[in-house]
């Protein structure tokens, strides 16, 4: 997408869809549908909300499955149609069915992932949800009336709107709730931990933990205590360092980034 097209789509977004916002983060795809040379919608689809009590209980998702799988599931995010839905009925399910045939298989050439579930919300004080019907999306509840703030914080709007889900792929939703996913799809999920079964007033502090060693090194000659240096070496590992030459690097790293709850992270 070229710049002008980009900022012609964003500057659509924010004045004529009604969340007037063009700000859509993480992985995401844009799409416009054009009828002779013309734009008559726009699309969007990005990262899966990540908790959705509805969308669990219909996969039939574990905790740990959720956080393992959530990747595989992604979120039509905007839809706009820039015709008169009066003047032109079924168009706004055409241009939705058109995107729906191709998503998969751009997303898996842009992100390396090939999703198989898509979600999307509808305000119904404002729209039917007829053209995702339409187009084989099931109505499976609602969500909370929540909106995200920031990367970890949600504002109540209480608004809830209702949650569609549609299976990009024959037999997906079964697949995601299989105990072990096919070897191909199962490096996806490899890498990830799952949710920490540990709250936060019964985790403690790490650094405490280490100042309960024992250090083992006579005194002589001695500059940092056991504990500071495991405590380095554990925020070195959390931004990537894999061995010990990789410490010092990825720790000036850590110190050169701007203050911010993100700077610990990869």
């Amino acid at each position: 997408m070229e710049d002008w097209e980009r900022e012609r789509f964003d500057l659509l977004l924010e004045e004529k869809h009604y969340l007037k916002s063009s700000r859509i983060g993480g992985r995401h795809l844009r799409y416009v549908a054009e009828a002779d040379g013309e734009w008559i919608g726009i699309l969007t689809f990005s990262g899966a909300a990540p908790h959705l009590k509805d969308r669990e209980k219909w996969i039939r998702w574990s905790t740990r499955q959720r956080a393992r799988r959530l990747g595989f599931v992604i979120n039509n995010s905007r839809f706009l149609l820039l015709l008169e839905r009066e003047r032109h009925p079924n168009l706004a399910s055409k241009v939705l069915s058109l995107a729906l045939r191709r998503v998969a298989q751009d997303w898996q050439e842009r992100w390396e992932q090939r999703p198989l579930l898509v979600e999307s919300f509808v305000d119904e004080t404002r729209y039917r949800g007829s053209c995702y019907r339409a187009c084989g999306f099931e109505q499976v509840g609602a969500s909370a009336g929540f909106s995200r703030c920031s990367r970890d914080y949600y504002t109540e709007h209480g608004q809830a709107k209702a949650l569609y889900l549609r299976e990009l792929e024959p037999g997906a939703r079964k697949l995601l709730c299989r105990p072990r996913l096919p070897d191909a799809l199962r490096e996806f999920e490899d890498d990830i931990a799952g949710p920490c079964p540990l709250r936060a007033g019964e985790m403690g502090s790490l650094y405490e933990r280490f100042r309960a060693l024992e250090d083992p090194r006579s005194g002589h000659g001695l500059h940092h205590r056991v504990a500071s240096t495991l405590a380095c070496a554990a925020v070195a590992t959390l931004l990537g360092a894999g061995q010990l030459s990789g410490l010092p690097g990825r720790l000036q790293k850590a110190h050169q980034a701007p203050t911010s709850r993100t700077a610990l992270l990869p």
